[in-house]
């Protein structure tokens, strides 16, 4: 153990590991719920609607199927999702960003 500690630093204890997880966990559900908010508030909702439908329409522009554009729509939803995205994480299939939502 002192070995391990040489290499890695201080050993923590029970107290400050407690102390350490009640303050991650007071703060990560405030931050979630922040950042849903922000994501899924009324103004955002509108602007998801809008690049949804525009998506759709310019799939149609440009020759496609009503099939053909409804499915890649679908996919295109999946990617502006952060719920959707995060239950991909942990189910460990690969989530794709593209470069124009990042």
């Amino acid at each position: 153990m002192e070995e391990h500690e040489k290499r890695h630093g201080k050993h923590m204890d029970a107290k400050e590991i407690k102390e350490i997880l009640t303050m991650v966990s007071d703060k990560i559900p405030k931050l979630l719920t922040s950042l849903t908010d922000v994501l899924y508030g009324a103004e955002q909702a509108g602007k998801y609607g809008k690049a949804v439908a525009g998506f759709f329409k310019e799939l149609k522009d440009s020759g496609m199927t009503d099939e053909q554009a409804f499915e890649l729509t679908k996919q295109y939803m999946s990617s502006l999702n952060l719920s959707g995205m995060i239950d991909k994480a942990m189910s460990g299939k690969k989530v794709i960003i593209h470069k124009d939502e990042e």
